[in-house]
């Protein structure tokens, strides 16, 4: 079976084509084969295998589009398929699950030609392979190749006639999403060792995560939301409320902890319904069902004699005597079969729900909403309406995505909780709480905080790749050693990057390869395009979250998965062109591009510091902007000097401490700890941080060090960060300049990491002294109108 393979499909349309042709991705590849196909074509004249043919290639073809996969090129009887090819949503093995599934089942009720049955045997397996996605649109042809692909197709042979085997990667990606059954190990052609595969029999029914885990930092969040939901009940108002943030983020854990924490509301027991959304329903009314089963309280498998009168003890008193048959009826079928048919179950539900507010307090939550079907926004939108027309105490609490979109429009009382990452400390003590309650070493601690960036469910899913102690090695050992990326934090990466286009997601996977804050002249000069085209791309990413201001000046990814990944995807020899146009421009990039001996990127230097490479200090030596001139001199936020008659003078490095304009000590050799040290001439654009491969401390102005407090800018276009100026036009943001006392003025500048070929170094005078405390203004420097 060939390496190789040609597909197209609906996945790979897309207006603004990624301008690097090929990426390295993780996919999904389905294969199915006809089992008997050579005794079938025996028996049969050849115009009636052709037409056997053409009959089951439209079925098997159909199928794999209605679950965006890429259909491939057919060889003899045989179809194969990718998914994830082009875009990923992070579900890429359950949507080729699903798809094998439905092409046993079809194939079984479809009637071929001659009366002919045909039975398939499927693979699926997932692992990285090289796309070519220059061809890959929608009439064209692309190119994918790896192992995965044979994988697949071995695979499919241990699978029964009409069954669906798969991969341990894509068993792992599934679980929880349909039921499987562990197979005796598989040797595969090629393989030194036997394969483990699992036989999927069918979509399982959702049960929600248990979310049991510690919850931290979320006191703020909390006391909001039982701050609205206790004003529905004693005001009769009701209203909806919003959590939003992105995966990872604890949705479905705030969910749970609101639901423990509001039992009761001035001694009034406060009556819970919540429903889980899974991804891709099969039925569209599935969530509502499950807001039945919660009512009732009847189990997932509960047997069907016992559902009749569980729903009828329900109902009791809240429908009129004669209403109670059909009511229960309707609940019935809707539970047996949620899909578009159960409109008056649907119905049934949104009376009984709205007849038990007006007994005591309702609340109803929604888990995941960004994944139900248009036909549950419209039951929950009915609902709402009807209870505040009516002034119940109802409320719907719903978790969901922020860049989710409503079709209808939004109701009066909706209020929108954000949930922001955690900070360092309190990320810290979960994974501490999470590495003692899993048995594993708490030290791992420390060097997760960094990678997990606030989300909790990245710290669950990179403590759960620590191993326990006396199971093998530490994958965390080793100053330079970064752990792998968890399979299900590389799933969320690859869809969040693929949900920007094609210009957007060139800028950010560029972003991701620099090891110094991101600026527009730096990505320019590794995608060798146009300053301004980048600029505009930085800050629409940072509008939407994916980079951030730095405190050490310019942009950082805001989620290290999303940069490993983005990262992970460049080819070898696209990885070594950025290297190469970073080395001429001077720019630091990442450590495997620039070949350092650690992490930094770095080369050791006196006194034990650690420099990056490329950064002129003083009388020659390389330096980095930020680190002191005599060991023991500790990094602090610089502070502005006092200008001396005569002298173009201008901010100090950052991390150093106050000096003289006159003590510049250009052109000579460095003076005293702290002092700037810099070349004659330089003074004014170095400072400001117009260095190549500049330092790794924090910038001067003192917001720029807390980018979770932004001051706002009135009337400009920086989205009120000051450090986006400087990111996107790679010259200093502003001098930020006011009356202080005694009439002196002040003013700050935010130093740059470089300042490519070209790019002239900013001028001006900067005078007075800050002092300790003393704010500053943000700039306010005109910028180009944001991209749409």
């Amino acid at each position: 079976m060939p390496l190789s393979t040609v597909g197209t499909g609906r996945e790979d349309a897309t207006t603004t084509p990624w301008p690097v042709p090929q990426e390295r991705r993780t996919l999904t590849v389905l294969f199915a084969d006809i089992v008997g196909s050579t005794a079938v074509t025996e028996r049969l004249d050849p115009e009636d295998v052709r037409a056997v043919q053409f009959a089951y290639f439209d079925t098997v073809a159909g199928v794999l589009r209605r679950w965006q996969g890429t259909v491939e090129k057919y060889v003899g009887d045989a179809v194969m398929a990718l998914f994830g090819a082009r875009t990923s949503d992070g579900l890429d093995g359950y949507r080729a699950v699903r798809a094998a599934l439905e092409i046993q089942a079809a194939l079984d009720r479809r009637t071929l030609p001659g009366g002919v049955t045909l039975r398939v045997r499927v693979g699926v397996a997932t692992g990285e392979a090289v796309v070519d996605l220059a061809a890959a649109r929608d009439g064209g042809h692309g190119m994918a190749s790896g192992a995965v692909l044979t994988t697949a197709a071995r695979i499919q042979g241990y699978a029964p006639a009409g069954g669906v085997v798969v991969c341990a990667a894509t068993h792992r990606a599934t679980a929880g999403l349909v039921d499987q059954h562990a197979l005796a190990p598989a040797s595969l052609t090629g393989k030194a060792l036997p394969v483990d595969v699992w036989r999927v029999t069918r979509p399982t029914r959702h049960r929600p995560a248990r979310h049991d885990g510690p919850l931290i930092g979320r006191r703020r969040e909390v006391a909001t939301v039982l701050d609205q939901l206790t004003g529905a009940v004693r005001e009769h108002r009701p209203r909806w409320v919003a959590l939003t943030g992105p995966d990872g983020i604890g949705r479905s854990r705030m969910l749970a902890e609101l639901r423990h924490r509001l039992p009761e509301v001035d001694g009034r027991a406060v009556r819970w319904a919540v429903a889980h959304c899974p991804p891709y329903p099969e039925q569209v009314f599935g969530p509502v069902a499950e807001l039945l089963r919660d009512l009732a309280g009847l189990p997932v498998g509960d047997p069907t004699d016992t559902v009749g009168p569980r729903l009828a003890a329900l109902v009791d008193g809240l429908v009129p005597a004669g209403q109670v048959g059909p009511t229960v009826a309707a609940l019935a079928a809707l539970l047996d079969t949620p899909d578009r048919s159960a409109v008056a179950g649907a119905a049934a539900v949104r009376r009984v729900l709205l007849a038990l507010a007006a007994r005591r307090p309702v609340v109803v939550g929604v888990d995941d909403l960004d994944r139900a079907a248009p036909e549950l926004g419209r039951f929950l939108h009915a609902l709402f309406a009807a209870a505040t027309d009516r002034g119940l105490p109802l409320a719907v609490l719903a978790t969901h995505r922020p860049d989710r979109t409503d079709p209808l429009p939004a109701p009066a009382g909706r209020h929108r909780v954000e949930l922001a990452p955690l900070g360092t400390l309190h990320t810290g003590r979960l994974l501490r709480r999470l590495l003692a309650g899993s048995g594993r070493p708490v030290g791992a601690a420390t060097r997760l905080v960094p990678l997990v960036a606030g989300r909790p469910g990245h710290a669950a899913a990179y403590v759960e790749a620590v191993p326990r102690p006396g199971t093998g090695g530490d994958p965390l050992a080793g100053p330079a050693v970064e752990p792998a990326l968890p399979e299900a934090l590389r799933r969320r990466a690859a869809a969040r990057l693929d949900r920007c286009d094609g210009v957007h997601r060139a800028v950010l996977m560029a972003a991701a390869t620099l090891d110094v804050p991101v600026t527009a002249p730096a990505v320019a000069v590794l995608l060798g395009w146009a300053p301004d085209r980048v600029a505009g791309a930085l800050r629409r990413l940072t509008d939407v979250g994916l980079l951030e201001p730095s405190a050490r000046g310019g942009l950082v990814v805001a989620d290290p998965a999303v940069r490993r990944c983005a990262s992970d995807r460049l080819p070898r020899p696209v990885r070594a062109d950025f290297a190469r146009r970073a080395a001429s421009a001077g720019l630091a990039g990442a450590t495997e591009q620039a070949g350092a001996t650690d992490p930094a990127g770095a080369v050791a230097t006196r006194a034990g510091a650690v420099r990056p490479t490329g950064v002129t200090g003083r009388a020659g030596a390389r330096r980095p902007l930020g680190v002191p001139h005599r060991a023991g001199v500790s990094g602090r936020v610089a502070p502005v000097h006092r200008a001396a008659p005569g002298r173009r003078t201008g901010a100090t490095r950052a991390a150093e401490p106050v000096h003289r304009a006159g003590s510049a000590g250009r052109g000579g050799p460095a003076h005293r700890a702290g002092s700037a040290g810099q070349d004659a001439g330089t003074h004014r654009a170095r400072s400001a941080g117009q260095w190549p491969g500049a330092g790794r401390q924090p910038a001067v102005l003192p917001w720029a060090a807390r980018p979770h407090e932004p001051r706002r800018a009135s009337g400009g276009t920086d989205g009120g960060r000051p450090g986006w100026a400087a990111a996107v036009t790679g010259r200093p943001s502003a001098l930020a300049d006011r009356p202080g006392r005694n009439g002196r003025r002040l003013a700050a500048v935010v130093p740059l990491p470089f300042r490519p070929s070209g790019v002239a170094a900013a001028q001006g005078p900067t005078t007075g002294r800050r002092r300790r405390g003393e704010g500053l203004p943000p700039p306010a420097v005109p910028l180009p109108a944001r991209a749409a």
